[in-house]
């Protein structure tokens, strides 16, 4: 009997890490290669919107997300004025990333996997059998990403937007019950670090009812971080290489669909990976199955997604977006629906 032929994984966010797992509890050799480890805290909504309940099944996510908060409903604020809120198609998972890859980093491990921190894929281009679960060389404009987890702060509904200048952010509760404070923000000249920095980026976007708001709340200075983000990569690659979650393409932060589209890559990696492994199919044919497989499930969100993203950073746009929430015309949960379904 031929031995399974091997997978490696580039990149252990959560893509990665639960492609390893799926694998692995399929007999497949898998290894993860991750250039920082676990658990740490990033910048990222930690608010999981979207995802269906096949992608679930298929990837065994249920039990690493047993304790998520349930978020849904919404409400948008234009700098300090609350809109009308809405409710969610389906309920919203709110889990923070610094518990969330450690714990699939763990069940990896206890799957079979190699799971390897703090290494950086050798520098000798994609080869039969490597995955790229990282995000792509990013090329500017460059914007600023910032978030920190609080306490003892009262929310408005389960989940808070905020749009200020050249901005906006995102409030949510996650599993322990902190909140979780995430925004986008054009970049600008600050001197100061940490949460302070945060506060100051809220007050020159105008938003500085929230910024009080924050102040007056318990930080936890530790899960305070920082990033440079582009937010344009939503073009589906069509290379022969094999490439899931960031490393395939970025939806904008507002839709709260970018961690479901991160597990439903991987989990539409999982069978032809499989086949791959057990010598049924070639490494080519199995990274044009995948890749087809996103675009046609991806391509009409993301468009739709990179159509409206304009309204939540351009203040003439933004007040059309209020105009938008604030009507019975136009139901905010219908567009927010079609931001989450199939082409």
């Amino acid at each position: 009997m031929k031995r399974p032929l091997p997978v490696e994984i580039v990149g252990g966010g959560l893509c990665g890490l639960a492609l390893g797992l799926a694998l692995a509890r399929r007999r497949v050799p898998v290894t993860v290669l991750e250039a920082s480890g676990y658990p740490r805290h990033r910048v990222c909504g930690e608010f999981i919107s979207g995802l269906d309940e096949r992608t679930a099944e298929s990837l065994g996510a249920n039990e690493y997300l047993s304790d998520a908060h349930l978020h849904r409903s919404v409400t948008y604020h234009l700098r300090s004025r609350p809109l009308r809120p809405f409710t969610l198609p389906s309920a919203a998972l709110g889990i923070s990333r610094h518990t969330l890859d450690a714990r699939v980093a763990n069940a990896f491990v206890e799957a079979g996997g190699d799971l390897r921190t703090n290494t950086r894929a050798p520098e000798d281009g994609l080869r039969p059998g490597r995955v790229l679960a990282v995000g792509r060389k990013r090329r500017g404009p460059f914007w600023v990403g910032l978030k920190v987890h609080v306490r003892n702060l009262t929310l408005v509904n389960d989940f808070e937007v905020h749009l200020g200048e050249r901005c906006y952010v995102g409030l949510s509760r996650v599993e322990d019950g902190a909140i979780n404070v995430c925004g986008i923000f054009a970049p600008q000249e600050h001197a100061k670090r940490g949460v302070d920095l945060m506060l100051s980026y809220l007050e020159s976007a105008g938003l500085g009812e929230l910024a009080r708001r924050i102040r007056s709340a318990e930080a936890d200075t530790l899960s305070f971080c920082a990033t440079a983000a582009t937010l344009g990569d939503w073009r589906i690659p069509s290379s022969g290489k094999i490439r899931l979650g960031d490393a395939c393409a970025t939806i904008p932060p507002f839709t709260g669909n970018g961690l479901a589209m991160a597990l439903q890559g991987a989990a539409m990696a999982v069978a032809p990976l499989v086949a791959y492994s057990c010598g049924e199919a070639g490494w080519d044919e199995t990274a044009l199955r995948i890749a087809s497989a996103q675009r046609a499930r991806f391509r009409r969100r993301l468009a739709l997604a990179a159509l409206i993203h304009p309204f939540f950073l351009e203040r003439r746009r933004q007040a059309c977006l209020a105009a938008v929430v604030g009507s019975r015309v136009i139901p905010f949960s219908a567009l927010y629906a079609a931001l989450r379904s199939d082409s």
